[in-house]
C-alpha cells in the first residue's frame, strides 16, 4: 500500500492551532502518514516539529511573496494538504492553483466583522471556504460560517487540547519562564491569551476596579503579550489597579496551579485551551457566553455577557465568597473535560478526512 503523504500549513499560528498540528502530526506519522509540516521557523523553536516524527519546511510569515512559491514546492509531491487557519488556507489555496491536490482546511477562529479589514478578512474567508474540498470547524458556529461562505462540505472536529509545548519562546521575544504570581494572602485571577481588542482585557480591568473594593482585593494575572500592552500598562498605572501583565506564556499549566480563579472575557472563542485547560485542572471558570464557549464547557461555568465589566465582577466576587459553589464548579468541570475528545481520537477523525478524499 503506497504510504500516505501530506503537507500541515500554518500561518501566523495560534497556541492552539500550532499545539494541534504538532498533536496531529505525531498521531498521523505513528500511523505511517509522512507529514511535512510548514510554518515560520519560530513556530518549529516553540513545537519542535521535527520531533514528531514530521519533516519540517520553513515558510515566511503571512504578507511574504516566497510564501506562496515555497508551499508550491513542497505541496507537489503531497496527496493532499491540510492548513490551518485562514492565512494559511488562502495561500495553500493560491500554492495549489492548477495541481490535482485536495485541500483540507481546518478553521480554528473567525475573522473579525468590524471595518475594512473585517470586510477584506470575509472576502478571505470566502475564497478559503470555496478552495476547500472539505473544511472543518471547530464549533458549530464556524461549520455554519463556512457553509455561508460557500463551502462545498463543511464538518463539526472539535480539538483535544495537547501537551503544550516546552520549547523556547520564538526569537525576538522572552525566553525565561512567566513568573507564577504570588498573592500571599489575597486570591489570584487568571486570563492567558493574546493581548488584542477582541480578547476583552479592558472588560476585564473594568472589573478589577470594582474588585478594589473587596477584601481581600484579588490579584488579576494577565498572560500572554500583543499590540495592546502599551495601552494596558497605561490604564493599570493611571488606575493604580491590581493587575500584573505576565508576558507570553507557552504553558499555562504553573499558572493554573496557583490560581483560584480563571477567567476569559473574549469577544469570541471557539475551544478556549484556557477553558480546557481550567476545567481539567480543577480551576473554576468564570467566561463570556460566545462562540463556542457554552457548547464546550456545558454547566461547568458561570458565563456572562461579553463586554459587561459589573457582570464580569459579580460573578468573580460572588465565587470567591462561596467555596460551595466553587468546589461544584470544579467537580462539574472534571466531569464535562471526561466526556471530551481526546488527542487519539482527533487524529483518528482527521485521518478518515483524508482517507475519504483520497479514495475519491
Amino acid at each position: 500500500m503506497t504510504q500516505l503523504r501530506t503537507v500541515q500549513v500554518l500561518g501566523g499560528g495560534s497556541a492552539g492551532s500550532s499545539a494541534h498540528v504538532r498533536s496531529l502530526a505525531s498521531g498521523l506519522v505513528a500511523r505511517g502518514v509522512r507529514v511535512t509540516v510548514c510554518a515560520p521557523p519560530e513556530l518549529d523553536e516553540v513545537h519542535d516539529f521535527p520531533g514528531s516524527g514530521a519533516d519540517f519546511a520553513p515558510v515566511p510569515r503571512r504578507g511574504d511573496p516566497a510564501a506562496v512559491g515555497t508551499l508550491r514546492a513542497v505541496c507537489a509531491g503531497a496527496d493532499l494538504v491540510h492548513a490551518h487557519g485562514l492565512n494559511a488556507a488562502v495561500r495553500s489555496a493560491l500554492a495549489l492553483s492548477g495541481l490535482r491536490i485536495p485541500l483540507v482546511v481546518t478553521w480554528h477562529t473567525r475573522a473579525s466583522d468590524d471595518g475594512a479589514r473585517g470586510r477584506v478578512l470575509r472576502l478571505l474567508e470566502r475564497r478559503a471556504a470555496r478552495a476547500a474540498a472539505i473544511v472543518l470547524g471547530t464549533c458549530p458556529e464556524l461549520v455554519d460560517r463556512a457553509r455561508t461562505h460557500g463551502a462545498r462540505d463543511a464538518r463539526l472536529a472539535p480539538l483535544a487540547v495537547p501537551a503544550a509545548p516546552r520549547g523556547p519562546a520564538p526569537a525576538g521575544e522572552p525566553s525565561r519562564p512567566v513568573p507564577v504570581p504570588v498573592a500571599v494572602g489575597r486570591p489570584v485571577v487568571l486570563a492567558a491569551g493574546a493581548l488584542t481588542p477582541d480578547s476583552g482585557y479592558g472588560t476585564l480591568l473594568d472589573a478589577a476596579a470594582l474588585w478594589r473594593e473587596l477584601d481581600p482585593v484579588p490579584l488579576v494575572a494577565i498572560a500572554g503579550e500583543g499590540r495592546e500592552r502599551a495601552a494596558l500598562e497605561r490604564r493599570i498605572t493611571a488606575e493604580a489597579l491590581p493587575v500584573r501583565l505576565l508576558g507570553r506564556c507557552d504553558d499555562i499549566a504553573p499558572l493554573l496551579r496557583s490560581a483560584d480563579i480563571a477567567v476569559l472575557p473574549s469577544r469570541w472563542e471557539a475551544r478556549s485551551v484556557l477553558a480546557q485547560e481550567a476545567l481539567r485542572r480543577g480551576v473554576p471558570l468564570v467566561a463570556t457566553a460566545v462562540g463556542g464557549v457554552p457548547e464546550l464547557v456545558g454547566n461547568a461555568a458561570e458565563l456572562v455577557p461579553y463586554g459587561d465589566g459589573g457582570a464580569l465582577a459579580v460573578a468573580v466576587a460572588g465565587l470567591l465568597a462561596d467555596h460551595r459553589h466553587r468546589t461544584e464548579l470544579i467537580r462539574r468541570g472534571r466531569a464535562q473535560a471526561a466526556g471530551w475528545q481526546t488527542e487519539d481520537e482527533t487524529v483518528a477523525h482527521v485521518l478518515s478526512v483524508y482517507d475519504e478524499l483520497v479514495s475519491r
